[in-house]
């Protein structure tokens, strides 16, 4: 299938005509979006297109009009009604029709459907079935755009119910500060979903605008000139260096939120009055004026026609993804590692080991840049990226405290190319920003049939034992290690932070890679320059004969200091350091169990619903019959962890409370 490239931007007059040729390019491509839906309507009515399905039915104009002035390395991002954005862009329409019938010739081979549709290669980073979702990830690929240099610039569709969401405010807010070179589109079709947009907002975008410090437009969304000629204007002030600019492109929305839906909430009588502002109509009059022949829009009417109903045809035609590929996209194929020599160099500490280790990967790779909330001038909180802001002028960038919106950069950026590292301050926060990690990073490559890419690590931290509270001391790596899609890692030592945040950094996927803050001094040897640590790989420590115990992060050298107590009470403990959560190593532990036929797990999570609770189902299945004594977690009880440190020692596991559970388990 072809792909549709914009021509130059209308040329205007006065009187606001365009060239023949350009005004009948406009219609076409408005008349392809009209034909799509029509019969994407039709076919979801035959039950021949499942799931959900969003039509932007007359909204032709804001889409074809927003697009037209974009070259092939502009970028856009769409929402749930997004067929009309990606058509505009330059989508074929056959692969999208054979998508939305969840066929494996579709554009992301079945795996999206209507709602996830996206070509980074065609500057087409995804519809979104979340409401605002886009506009964060329309950031990042601004920032891409900026680091870059080339002129590229990125227009982020919403619609007016996605300016009640948070993430409007930290996606459009991190975008003045940085001065991205983004129009954040606004379709206002004048209704969030089933509610009047009076019902959902008190002050205009113009005054929103106002308040961000950032330019502002208004047109009308039905009018295909009107869009063209305004937006040719606003991208040609972005390429030459100007800040982001809100857009409102007033239209109407002729059919329900979803097809099905039975609109209560609006008449027949508002339907028709606003169809008779037919952005098609609209456009046939400019065709008039610019004196070319009804003939000729009926041609392309029916040249159209013809070209959705071979579409539909071929689709209709092909076969649905085969069983063998139910895995296929969920994550990009990991190079593959060996398992470096300990380190023996001068001592060091893991704060080192993290500054060194993003130093090493900012002067190696210009792909990769550094994002967060005071990790710039700062140094971050914990002084962990201090000198870098200066050293790499541009790329170890300061952020709004906007978790979302950091969030939603590094996956943007991701999608275009760059290798993103930000931070979220504390592990606790993630919840802020969880549909980020969720919904996008973490789905994203499989949902577009591995056409988008995500190379991007979250830095974070945890620990309990200071009295940090319930707010700051959370270890959630059982929430992280249930998301498909997702790789968590959580370093034990300071040879290791280097070497897994290396890795992570230069892996194709998304990585989680948690720090403990209690650790940021812990001590040990150096390793060379070029170390790097396979992800997904745990490491045996300690080598025992009589109990397999498994931890990960701080709490294994707790488990090393009770695995020396019990030595010296003749009980041989074999010590497991996870150092990757998922994907899990499960090979290595089950082997250990072969050996010992004794399993305690020590965690700093709370116990219930944990990776301990995953571990333990893994030898009660796969290593049944080696099991002589019941598996066994240490952990803390599931309540929030304690303020007051009296509480707070009684909470959190221990050497010796692990000791305690290993002489348990030997004298079974």
């Amino acid at each position: 299938m072809t792909t549709t490239e914009a021509p130059q931007a209308p040329q205007q007059t006065g009187a606001g005509t365009a060239h023949a040729d350009q005004l009948l390019e406009m219609y076409r491509r408005m008349r392809r979006i009209r034909r799509f839906e029509e019969r994407a309507s039709d076919l979801y009515k035959a039950t021949e297109i499942p799931g959900f399905l969003h039509l932007s039915i007359g909204q032709e104009a804001s889409a074809v009009g927003a697009c037209w002035p974009l070259g092939p390395r502009d970028g856009i991002t769409s929402t749930h009604r997004g067929h009309g954005h990606v058509l505009a862009k330059g989508l074929d329409s056959a692969s999208m029709m054979a998508e939305l019938m969840g066929k494996e010739a579709g554009t992301c081979h079945g795996r999206g459907g209507s709602m996830h549709i996206a070509d980074p290669g065609l500057g087409i980073y995804g519809a979104n079935g979340i409401v605002g979702a886009g506009l964060p990830i329309a950031t990042g690929v601004a920032t891409a755009a900026k680091l870059r240099a080339a002129g590229d610039v990125v227009v982020a569709f919403f619609g007016d119910g996605a300016v009640a969401q948070g993430m409007f405010h930290e996606a459009v807010n991190l975008a003045a500060v940085w001065d991205l070179p983004v129009v954040f589109l606004c379709e206002n079709n004048h209704y969030s979903e089933f509610s009047p947009a009076a019902e959902q907002h008190r002050a205009p975008l113009s005054a929103r605008a106002a308040g961000y410090g950032i330019g502002y437009a208004h047109v009308d969304g039905n009018d295909v000139l009107a869009v063209a000629g305004m937006m040719a204007d606003v991208v040609e002030r972005l390429r030459g260096g100007g800040g982001p600019v809100l857009v409102e492109a007033e239209t109407y929305r002729w059919h329900g939120h979803y097809e099905g839906d039975p609109e209560r909430y609006r008449s027949a009588q508002e339907v028709a009055a606003a169809k008779e502002r037919d952005p098609l109509l609209v456009a046939r009059r400019h065709l008039a004026t610019a004196g070319v022949p009804a003939a000729a829009a009926d041609a392309v009417d029916e040249e159209i026609d013809k070209e959705i109903e071979a579409a539909v045809e071929w689709a209709r035609g092909l076969p649905e993804p085969a069983p063998e590929t139910l895995y296929d996209f969920v994550s990009a194929p990991r190079p593959a590692r060996p398992e470096p020599a300990p380190a023996t160099g001068e001592i060091f500490r893991s704060m080192d080991a993290v500054r060194l280790a993003l130093e090493h990967e900012l002067a190696a790779d210009p792909a990769v840049f550094v994002a967060g909330i005071d990790v710039g001038a700062g140094g971050n909180v914990f002084g962990l990226t201090r000198g870098l802001a200066e050293a790499f002028p541009g790329r170890v960038r300061d952020t709004p405290i906007s978790e979302s919106a950091i969030l939603g950069t590094a996956v943007g950026a991701a999608m275009a190319g760059m290798k993103p590292v930000v931070e979220i301050m504390y592990m606790d926060f993630i919840g802020v920003c969880l549909d980020m990690l969720l919904n996008q990073a973490a789905k994203l490559r499989f949902m577009t049939g591995g056409r988008a890419a995500m190379p991007l690590v979250v830095r974070t931290q945890f620990g309990a034992g200071r009295s940090s509270g319930s707010q700051h001391s959370q270890s959630l790596e059982a929430l992280l290690a249930h998301i498909p899609g997702l790789t968590v890692v959580m370093p034990s030592n300071p040879a290791d932070t280097y070497g897994l945040l290396r890795a992570a950094i230069q892996d194709p996927n998304p990585v989680v890679f948690v720090e403990n803050r209690l650790q940021y001094g812990f001590k040990g040897p150096k390793p060379p320059v070029d170390h790097m640590v396979p992800l997904g790989r745990a490491k045996v420590v300690r080598e025992g004969t009589d109990i397999t115990l498994v931890s990960w992060s701080r709490m294994v050298q707790d488990a090393l200091a009770a695995a020396e107590s019990l030595a010296a009470e003749g009980v041989s403990v074999e010590v497991i350091d996870l150092r990757t959560i998922a994907p899990l190593d499960r090979e290595t532990v089950l082997a250990s169990l072969a050996r010992t036929n004794r399993l305690v797990i020590a965690h700093e999570a709370v116990r219930d619903f944990g990776v301990g609770a995953e571990l333990a189902a893994l030898a009660v299945d796969e290593g049944f019959w080696h099991l002589d004594a019941p598996v066994t977690r240490v952990a803390p009880p599931p309540m929030p962890a304690p303020y007051a440190p009296s509480l707070e020692r009684l909470w959190l596991p221990s050497s010796d409370t692990i000791a305690d559970t290993l002489r348990r388990i030997a004298a079974v």
